[in-house]
């Protein structure tokens, strides 16, 4: 949810740039002013954890708690919403209960709407920008004064700057600036030319040149990308107004270095006479020039005032400031990740997948259906983008349920029948004893309720992490962490688990693996037997997810599949289940209703 994404970044930038002024002001006095300018790159890096992939930083488990509840209602006020798949396997009974969750999709909405408004309005002033720049470029004259010329190539050889760099007069600016990645131009304004004396030149082309050697052109690019993406928070406007004034206190201590004592008091005239002579500063950000506002030619005058040559920081205690703050700005990362595993995605990499059309079966649907030929070991996969897009897997988790249930000696093949205390359920069907096969069958929520309560949140939570299912996230409700709750998990992980589990490659007892496997038999003909489990996601009465993954055994062969499907109100296990058989057909693999249904003995 783009929603989930936003606060994200809200926070973390937030957080960062306090964490950056903070230090600033509690440490700003031990560091020189480069390593001063330089804090500010672990913004450029925070900035960027909301587009990482949280792979690579995931500690969304150090949050794992039964205590961390979602907000559902009880059991006994929960609407229900299953149906009974009448087309096709008629015998899977898809029930599912509804849980209730905030509904945010149209704040959602608005945020993106707004947002992206925003990222419009900015992206439009930087392209303004970028025509003003190129109006400066084009109506710009070459610089002839010959003597100012070698001057400024007696400063690019002091700086070791090789790159041909144009120095241009323009009637358009009133301070001298510097821009261009790839062709960079030195903009010196027209109407001063008169005034000023060689040593001016020198110092502004040290200032300048200082800025192109420091990489600074570049940095301002990212200073502009990242505005543009959180121009809504005014913290970071904040930072990046600090990290521009660092920077060009940072240029002129450069500038300082290269010259001796006596220049020290001129180098701060000539910023001071430009900002005097100039009748306002121009606002293109996507340059660097040589003055600034009032307050910037303030703080810089007084920095150059009190510059002296001997002063020496410490290297170690800049090292140490350094370390403090990338160790308090990693401790945000296990935030950020359970925060974005909401929506979290599997990296799925295979050379032998065929990604297919199937849009003609979903139609009205997003979705994803997943195929495994065992014998040919290849994925054949429709909507590459959602079949690693990890969502609750709702009722398929009662497979792997009654597994860690049988494994755990909660209950046994011969024993796993629990008794109905009595409260009444939302079906029928539910109101009575149940068994691991009934259970399944029927997808009573009180009988696997039950059995992940027997067989204790830390077995289920090591299970879960031991095959690798999904984002193994049970922090939601205990009971319901896999009902449109924390518990998520892609189509393509859905088929790798079922393949570890059709051929035991957890090493479970053989025993549990067949019993579970015959729970899940639904229809069995002469050439072929397939087996499966629906699952329906049902918030506020809205069935807005829905699953149907299994296996079909024929005599030469075994395929897996899964199939997920979303929309706004009629998205059921029966209906992918009914795609699933369709595509099914469509491949020449299965064909329902010619053989033996299975499930009545179960009822």
């Amino acid at each position: 949810m783009f929603l989930t994404y936003f606060i994200i970044g809200l926070l973390v930038s937030s957080f960062s740039v306090t964490v950056i002024l903070l230090i600033r002001k509690w440490f700003g006095r031990q560091l020189t002013a480069k390593w001063h300018y330089h804090l500010w790159m672990f913004l450029f890096i925070a900035l960027a954890l909301p587009f990482i992939p949280t792979d690579l930083y995931n500690f969304s488990s150090l949050f794992s708690s039964g205590d961390i509840n979602q907000i559902n209602v009880p059991s006994s006020n929960m609407k229900k919403t299953g149906t009974d798949m009448m087309q096709g396997l008629h015998l899977i009974q898809d029930f599912s209960v509804s849980v209730n969750r905030p509904d945010l999709s149209l704040l959602n909405r608005g945020v993106m709407g707004l947002w992206m408004s925003g990222m419009l309005l900015f992206t439009f002033t930087m392209v303004r920008g970028w025509l003003t720049i190129r109006r400066i470029k084009n109506y710009s004259s070459p610089f002839s004064n010959q003597e100012v010329l070698v001057l400024f190539e007696e400063c690019k050889k002091r700086l070791q700057i090789k790159k041909p760099i144009e120095i241009v007069i323009s009637n358009r600016v009133q301070s001298p600036m510097i821009f261009g990645l790839f062709q960079t131009y030195i903009v010196l304004p027209s109407q001063h030319e008169n005034w000023l004396s060689l040593k001016n030149y020198e110092y502004i082309f040290l200032h300048e040149l200082n800025h192109y050697k420091n990489k600074d052109l570049l940095t301002n690019y990212m200073i502009l990308f990242y505005q543009i993406i959180y121009w809504f928070n005014p913290l970071v406007w904040l930072a990046f107004r600090e990290m521009r004034l660092d920077r060009e206190i940072a240029c002129d201590t450069s500038v300082l270095q290269l010259l001796d004592d006596h220049s020290i008091n001129e180098y701060g005239n000539t910023i001071i006479n430009f900002l005097d002579l100039s009748k306002r500063s121009s606002n293109l950000q996507l340059v660097t020039q040589l003055n600034g506002s009032k307050l910037q030619i303030k703080k810089r005058i007084e920095q150059i005032s009190a510059y002296k040559h001997s002063a020496k920081k410490s290297l170690r205690k800049s090292v140490f400031i350094y370390v403090l703050a990338s160790i308090i700005l990693t401790i945000q990362l296990p935030f950020v990740s359970a925060f974005a595993t909401e929506n979290d995605r599997y990296y799925f990499k295979n050379d032998g997948v065929v990604y297919e059309d199937l849009h003609q079966f979903f139609k009205g649907y997003e979705g994803s259906f997943v195929l495994y030929d065992h014998n040919a070991q290849q994925y054949r996969i429709y909507n590459e983008e959602k079949s690693t897009l990890r969502v609750s897997p709702d009722s398929t988790y009662k497979i792997y349920s009654a597994l860690f249930a049988l494994e755990s000696n909660v209950i046994s093949t011969e024993e796993s029948k629990l008794s109905w205390d009595g409260t009444e359920q939302p079906y029928e069907a539910w109101n009575m004893d149940q068994d691991v096969s009934s259970a399944l069958q029927k997808s009573v929520n009180w009988y696997f309720q039950e059995l992940d309560r027997r067989t204790g949140f830390e077995t289920i939570q090591s299970n879960l992490q031991e095959i690798n299912y999904g984002n193994s996230d049970v922090s939601g409700e205990f009971s319901e962490f896999w009902n449109e709750s924390s518990l998520k998990i892609s189509p393509v992980e859905q088929v790798q688990l079922l393949q570890a589990f059709y051929n035991n490659q957890f090493g479970y007892k053989e025993r549990h693996i067949q019993a579970v496997k015959e729970a899940l038999l639904l229809e069995k003909h002469e050439e072929a037997r397939l087996s499966g489990k629906t699952g329906t996601g049902a918030v506020n009465g809205k069935n807005i997810n829905g699953w149907f993954i299994g296996y079909v055994e024929t005599k030469n062969n075994t395929y897996f599949f899964a199939t997920n499907i979303q929309n706004e109100d009629d998205s059921s296990g029966s209906k992918a289940g009914e795609i699933t058989l369709s595509i099914l057909k469509d491949l020449g693999i299965y064909n329902e209703n010619e053989g033996e249904k299975y499930g009545e003995k179960h009822s």
